[in-house]
């Protein structure tokens, strides 16, 4: 068919359109009627027949996106809900193995004689006594098993800020153990180095709570005379009071070795008050006691130090005559910092 001056042929037109479309898909500029065979093509495939432009571009574009999409939409959204699933499993399962293997570790620590303050002592509760896990010559097995506790706090929360807690677990150096210290510290289960060493301890250091502690000390001394007793030795110790722990000694507790004496402290409600509102006190691990500690006339003290050099021991003592009647509470040093204070809580955690 042919038309007349000006028109073109479409004569030969099918054969040099498929030659055009397997030589290439840009090919000059196809007149504004074949448009819609370029778009279509045959069966509507892009590679149908037909040439396209460069105006071509966007509606080629549209498609070619359309035709990328690899999965129905919902299908996609399943796939991503199984890959979400799967990954929530396998963390949940990484946190379950970290959780085993530090109670495993912790088993193993009080399986083989776990990690203690020491059995109380008269005015030292919480201190160790000879032959205990805090005598010397328990050392090397008591620094393993701190290490290790240590190690599996690590695992769950960090090393940052443990650097003097990482060298008192390796066991050095402590007072006695290197050149030039002066052994007047000798803790028996932990000691802390760099840390400032004092008789007394400055008021202000620990202001808050030493301010609490004697505003508290009439509700202290009632809870006192509500549970006291003449103390002659001649007829067994009250409930809660200790049985003599030497001559003339007894104590009864609130707080022993981190845990709560709870009929002590239902039978001493302005002590327990008090101490719930110290911020200092050691009452989440086995180095923390509170309470009262009696001595009486003629009573004797050996001397002796204290497990660890982290701690600092308050009295707050009665003026009156008679026994010598204090009100104890171990509070932490105050240049032990909160990140080692965690740390010390978890490796000497009461036992379950």
């Amino acid at each position: 068919m042919k038309e007349g001056r000006g028109s073109f042929s479409v004569e030969r037109g099918p054969r040099k359109e498929r030659e055009t479309a397997q030589s290439g898909m840009w090919k000059g500029n196809s007149p504004a009627g074949s448009q819609g065979a370029a778009m279509e093509g045959t069966g509507g495939e892009l590679g149908g027949q037909g040439n396209w432009g460069p105006e071509d571009a966007p509606g080629l574009l549209a498609r070619a996106s359309l035709i990328m999409l690899p999965w129905p939409l919902p299908l996609a959204s399943s796939a991503l809900t199984l890959l979400f699933g799967a990954l929530t499993s396998l963390f949940l399962w990484y946190c379950y193995r970290l959780g085993s293997q530090d109670m495993q570790a912790l088993g193993a620590g009080s399986r083989a004689g776990g990690v203690r303050g020491g059995p109380v002592g008269c005015s030292e509760a919480g201190g160790p006594s000879p032959g205990g896990p805090g005598d010397p010559g328990e050392g090397p097995r008591t620094e393993g098993l701190v290490s290790r506790r240590l190690r599996a706090y690590a695992r769950r929360y960090s090393w940052a800020g443990m650097g003097r807690v990482r060298r008192a677990a390796q066991g050095g150096p402590g007072p006695g153990r290197g050149p030039g210290v002066l052994g007047i510290q000798r803790p028996g289960l932990l000691f802390l180095p760099d840390l400032p060493s004092a008789p007394f301890v400055p008021r202000d250091a620990q202001r808050h709570d030493v301010e609490l502690l004697e505003s508290s000390f009439p509700a202290i001394l009632r809870d006192f005379g509500a549970v006291s007793w003449d103390f002659s030795g001649t007829t067994p110790p009250p409930r809660g009071w200790s049985p003599p722990l030497a001559p003339g000694c007894y104590q009864l507790l609130l707080y022993q070795a981190g845990r709560c004496q709870p009929s002590n402290c239902r039978r001493c409600p302005g002590a327990y008050r008090a101490l719930r509102g110290l911020r200092s006190f050691m009452s989440a691990n086995t180095f923390g006691n509170a309470g009262f500690s009696v001595l009486l006339p003629g009573a004797r003290l050996e001397g002796r130090c204290g497990p660890t050099n982290a701690r600092v021991r308050c009295h707050l003592g009665s003026p009156e005559d008679g026994p010598r009647v204090v009100f104890i509470v171990d509070l932490w040093h105050p240049n032990v910092a909160g990140a080692e204070r965690q740390a010390l809580d978890f490796v000497f955690a009461p036992d379950p």
